[in-house]
């Protein structure tokens, strides 16, 4: 993940000031694996003993890239082709024995797994490895092409509105997208493909979406700030209902994991295994998928007892889970309950309580227990 650039100037500024994203120049020779890339089976309890690779984002174009630079650009973006080598490279270092390769990604990383995870699926086959399942993860990199909040001139990569910055991306990139996907749009009209709801019908192999229902980087684009000032009504009804908007979107996702929480990125934290939705944790419904998939190719049974692969909070405001990560506040860097949190935002306990006909201690204390 890392977001990304669509123009000359916004990469300029980039590469200025966070090149780790725009180059390998800089980076360590090594790094520890954290959450799902951990090998201590207390933190990745079930895939620690993987064979894990991991791809650093350096291509700025949320992995759909195919340019290389030329007199026009000063750039090359080859998301889409660094995904193609790096698969090239592994079949001779022991993927081709493989039974699973699971592609995953956060945020940037999350929208690369739905558009490459056919492609790398396609690719094996084309090199004869027609016995490796692809499956994808994708981590909260299920944006929506939704209204903002408030309309802003589409002026850098955090203010411009999503449509329009991955309308010009593709064009600045020269971004790939499936085929199947791209056949249900019309010409100049691709960008919908990196909206996980609308490609998602279109995609062949299995993935498990994992979306925090109030994600901040959807937050941050539809300029919903949530620094310092309590937030307005206006802005508490939006947040509600974008909510609401992301768990419509996945109700036919068959795997997904949504818990109510004001957050960004989960897969590769180390307390990925503490959040729960309905009981289940995030390592516990990846080892349930995983199972029915296995189950399902043999012989199509229904989905496991008690072993649920579609988890989403049914509750309806941020942290309203009492598993979500603790919140700090951005300027003082203070942890905060989730009644500080929401008396930071600007929410009324006495006017709320009103509304769902209870008494307000009541409310407060259905609040920190999460129910």
């Amino acid at each position: 993940g890392g977001w990304y650039c669509f123009n000359r100037e916004n990469c300029d500024t980039r590469y200025e000031t966070m090149r780790r994203l725009m180059s390998s120049r800089e980076w360590p020779a090594t790094r520890v694996g954290t959450g799902i890339l951990s090998s201590q089976p207390e933190e990745n309890p079930h895939w620690w003993n993987a064979n894990m690779v991991f791809i650093p984002y350096c291509s700025s174009d949320v992995w759909s890239g195919a340019s290389s630079k030329s007199e026009k650009s000063e750039y090359a973006f080859m998301g889409a082709l660094i995904i193609q080598e790096v698969i090239k490279e592994l079949v001779g270092k022991g993927l081709s024995t493989a039974k699973v390769l699971l592609l995953a990604g956060s945020s940037a990383g999350g929208t690369g797994v739905l558009l490459n995870v056919d492609r790398v699926a396609e690719q094996l086959e084309e090199m004869g490895y027609q016995g490796i399942q692809v499956r994808g993860l994708a981590d909260s990199g299920w944006f929506l092409d939704n209204k903002q909040y408030r309309r802003t001139d589409c002026i850098d990569t955090i203010t411009c509105a999503p449509t329009e910055a991955i309308r010009r991306g593709i064009r600045y990139w020269n971004g790939i997208v499936p085929e199947r996907c791209k056949l249900q749009f019309k010409e100049g009209e691709e960008w919908n493909c990196f909206f996980g709801y609308k490609i998602y019908p279109t995609l062949r192999c299995p993935v498990f979406v994992v979306q925090w229902l109030f994600d901040e980087a959807q937050l941050t684009v539809d300029n919903v700030h949530l620094t310092g000032q309590p937030v307005q009504e206006g802005q508490w009804l939006y947040i509600q209902n974008l909510g609401r908007e992301l768990r419509n979107t996945l109700k036919d996702v068959t795997a997904s994991f949504a818990p109510a929480c004001l957050s960004h990125e989960i897969i590769t934290r180390n307390h990925w295994t503490d959040i729960q939705v309905k009981g289940t944790s995030l390592p516990r419904a990846l080892h349930c998928w995983d199972r029915s998939l296995h189950e399902s190719n043999k012989n199509g049974k229904a989905p496991l007892k008690g072993c649920p692969i579609h988890l989403i909070d049914s509750c309806p405001w941020p942290h309203c889970n009492p598993s979500c990560p603790t919140i700090r506040d951005q300027f003082t860097g203070q942890e905060m309950n989730v009644i500080q949190f929401l008396m930071h935002m600007g929410f009324d306990v006495q006017k709320m309580a009103q509304q769902q006909g209870l008494e307000p201690s009541k409310l407060l204390g259905m609040l920190s227990s999460g129910n």
